[in-house]
């Protein structure tokens, strides 16, 4: 896997003996091995050279042997010492263990465990490395992001024909994930959200028992997992009718994505979109009501680098995927927000997800 050759090329320019994950994202990244282990050690560990080694609970044994062949793995019970059998299976086999690199979000408890096992050793944080190694794309992972973003389309389509006058919100997510599961999602990337009229004015809102009437704003925020990658969307439209305040904070929004995504291509600095954007509805006089970045990360983590803020100075690189997704929140009264998956191409980029954006408004039933 070249994933793997180039993480251990870091390491040795970097001086590190041993690289471990143990995070599901970065377990998935280095192993293609999905699951959430609770509070056992589930872990790839990479050395600069030679096969790598995974440390895991013998009921995962199997599944990691199918999928990731090359690892040689440990195996322990429930009544045995995960640590202790790392600590001889490295003494036994000689490794070096000097540096070791581990993640900034290791718990206390796990890194004093590495401390007993190698009391000599020097820690030292793989964020960086694991990020930015994750945040170009290959060609496989971009494959699975479309069609992760062609399911997340499908549950905005769901969403909006189960809409009539009187249904609840969690009754329209209900629909969108049962829809989804038909089609094979067993997870999705994050709490459905579904608000209706005044609801939607809080950007993370809550979907609940707020009933459809006429006239109302209608978000979808939502996203799947879909053989390790994720998707999120979210689109805005309006039931039975807009009125000249929907339509013009819609268009607002509408006009500074769409001039955000007018500024994707290599070599352009992150911040300039979330600039871009909020200038459209600064000039609209809604300034105030758009409180968050213009978009984020995505790929094996629906929140993953880089944070599309308006102070990133970092440049856009082809391969890199993000989300655009600029909202107003006016509290009590309507919410609008328009978000799509994007990938940085050598020409400018290209929409994962495919919605249609055009103002809407579903005619009542």
């Amino acid at each position: 896997m070249q994933r793997l050759h180039t993480i251990q090329t870091k390491m040795t320019n970097r001086g590190w003996d041993i690289l471990m994950v143990q995070t599901r994202p970065n377990v998935f990244y280095l192993s293609g091995f999905d699951t959430d282990p609770h509070e056992r050690l589930l872990a790839v560990l990479l050395f600069p050279s030679g096969a790598p080694l995974v440390i895991c609970p013998d009921m995962e044994i199997n599944q990691i042997h199918e999928t990731f062949p090359e690892a040689e793995i440990i195996g322990y019970t429930d009544s045995e010492d995960p640590w202790l059998k790392l600590s001889g299976f490295l003494k036994t086999n000689s490794y070096q263990v000097e540096n070791i690199a581990v993640e900034s979000s290791i718990s206390w408890s796990r890194l004093n465990k590495w401390k007993e096992a190698a009391p000599l050793a020097s820690f030292h944080e793989a964020d960086e490395a694991l990020l930015n190694s994750r945040l170009i794309k290959e060609s496989e992972e971009l494959s699975l992001m479309k069609e992760a973003a062609a399911l997340a389309d499908k549950g905005v389509e769901t969403g909006i024909a189960r809409l009539e006058e009187g249904v609840t919100e969690m009754e329209v997510v209900a629909a969108v994930e049962y829809e989804l599961k038909r089609r094979g999602v067993r997870e999705m990337s994050f709490s459905t959200m579904v608000l209706f009229g005044e609801k939607a004015g809080d950007p993370h809102g809550t979907p609940g028992s707020r009933r459809l009437k006429k006239g109302d704003n209608v978000l979808f925020d939502l996203g799947v997992m879909w053989k390790g990658y994720a998707s999120d969307i979210t689109r805005t439209v309006f039931y039975d009718s807009v009125s000249d305040e929907q339509q013009e904070v819609y268009e607002a929004v509408l006009k500074a994505q769409q001039k955000a995504l007018s500024l994707v291509k290599p070599g352009v600095k992150i911040g300039q979109l979330d600039t871009a954007a909020r200038e459209v509805i600064e000039n609209a006089g809604y300034g105030p009501y758009f409180p968050h970045r213009v978009g984020h990360g995505l790929g094996i983590e629906v929140h993953e680098f880089p944070s599309m803020n308006k102070e990133n100075t970092d440049f856009l690189q082809e391969g890199m995927t993000f989300t655009i997704e600029p909202g107003i929140y006016i509290p009590g009264r309507l919410g609008v927000r328009i978000e799509d998956d994007l990938c940085v191409t050598a020409e400018g980029c290209k929409s994962l997800t495919a919605f249609p954006k055009d103002l809407t408004i579903v005619p009542s039933v």
